[in-house]
């Protein structure tokens, strides 16, 4: 079933939008779209309008950072439920001008998931209602979940790493 929600989703968005789709894969047989960050918005528009695929629901709008620290991107898991089918769709974009539309436009539901998105990676939704820190303090100048940032307090002295293993 899997196998066909990826045939059938890749042929339908690579006919509307040629060149768009970067790669359509089945990971863990989940059907997993990456899609050019300039395209995003269109495409999961598409998706969620087209009365065949009918993927109306957002379930999850995150960030993530790329292993090499280059590019941030934004993850959207879509889900059809009457024919409960699912997809990831996920685009990519640089480091140096981390911008992608909004989707509260298509569902205002993604309000909090931008703005959290924007808290820890700092991510900028063009065109969302109030895009401000949601969870840390205001006055934070940096985005904590990018891969710059360490997961440990470097200043702590308490810590002996040959109980961690190291």
């Amino acid at each position: 079933m899997s196998q066909e929600i990826l045939d059938k989703v890749n042929a339908q968005v690579s006919a509307k939008f040629p060149g768009a789709v970067l790669s359509a894969e089945l990971l863990y047989n989940f059907p997993v779209f990456t899609v050019d960050h300039n395209d995003a918005h269109e495409i999961v528009s598409f998706l969620k309008n087209d009365p065949e695929l009918n993927f109306h629901f957002l379930t999850d709008l995150t960030g993530m950072q790329t292993a090499d620290e280059k590019h941030l991107g934004v993850i959207y898991h879509l889900h059809n439920l009457p024919k409960n089918m699912r997809v990831r769709v996920k685009t990519f974009f640089s480091m140096d001008k981390p911008e992608i539309p909004t989707v509260t436009d298509l569902w205002p539901g993604a309000n909090w998931m931008e703005r959290e998105t924007f808290d820890f990676y700092g991510v900028k939704f063009k065109g969302h209602p109030n895009l401000k820190r949601i969870l840390n303090v205001d006055e934070m100048d940096i985005f904590p979940l990018r891969k710059e940032y360490p997961l440990e307090d470097q200043t702590r002295d308490d810590k002996s790493d040959k109980m961690f293993g190291r």
